[in-house]
């Protein structure tokens, strides 16, 4: 599918859940996505290497912000921040990444800072983006998750907003000494 056939990139507009509101990123958000990067970097390393990697300083932050809203715009990425609505409060982050074909799939990734989680954010935020993945103008017809064996928490989350696990994939030699990772789907109904 060429750029010139692909939907219209859905409006930058926050979506909204009982306790928090996910929108795109601007650039005076970049200290908050930069200080819960930096205090989580050990734990999110491993899921997110690419985003650790390029954000090692406060301008890298403001950098990959400003890529976010390019990404946004040429429908490669759409990246939400995720806060507190009531205390305004950075808790993390949750993007979808869609394959545009006949069919359009999306995968999504998510993380929070340390401190939210175990609060239900996660499987908040998972259900707005559901919602923005199969009904916003990118029409998403499945959406994919992937989750470390060893992040169960992750994997519940996927699992109480309705995605299934998948069958295992076979696993070559050199992929056996990292864990496994664990495939969702979840499709519209």
């Amino acid at each position: 599918m060429s750029i010139a056939e692909l939907p219209q990139a859905p409006p930058r507009t926050p979506l909204s859940t009982l306790r928090l509101t996910l929108r795109p990123y601007v650039a005076t958000d970049a200290e908050d996505f930069f200080m819960v990067i930096d205090q989580n970097r050990p734990r999110l390393l491993p899921a997110f290497p690419s985003r650790v990697g390029a954000v090692q300083t406060l301008a890298d932050a403001r950098q990959v912000l400003a890529s976010y809203t390019q990404d946004w715009h040429t429908r490669r990425l759409f990246v939400f921040g995720i806060w507190h609505s009531e205390s305004g409060t950075y808790l993390g982050d949750i993007s979808l990444k869609p394959a545009w074909g006949r069919t359009v799939t999306a995968e999504i990734g998510y993380y929070l800072a340390a401190a939210a989680e175990g609060q239900g954010y996660a499987q908040e935020a998972l259900a707005a983006a559901v919602a923005f993945g199969f009904n916003s103008p990118l029409g998403a017809s499945r959406l994919d998750i992937r989750c470390y064996a060893t992040n169960p928490r992750s994997c519940t989350v996927a699992e109480r907003v309705g995605f299934r696990r998948l069958p295992p994939r076979p696993r070559l030699w050199l992929q056996r000494q990292q864990p496994e990772i664990y495939y969702y789907s979840l499709s519209k109904s």
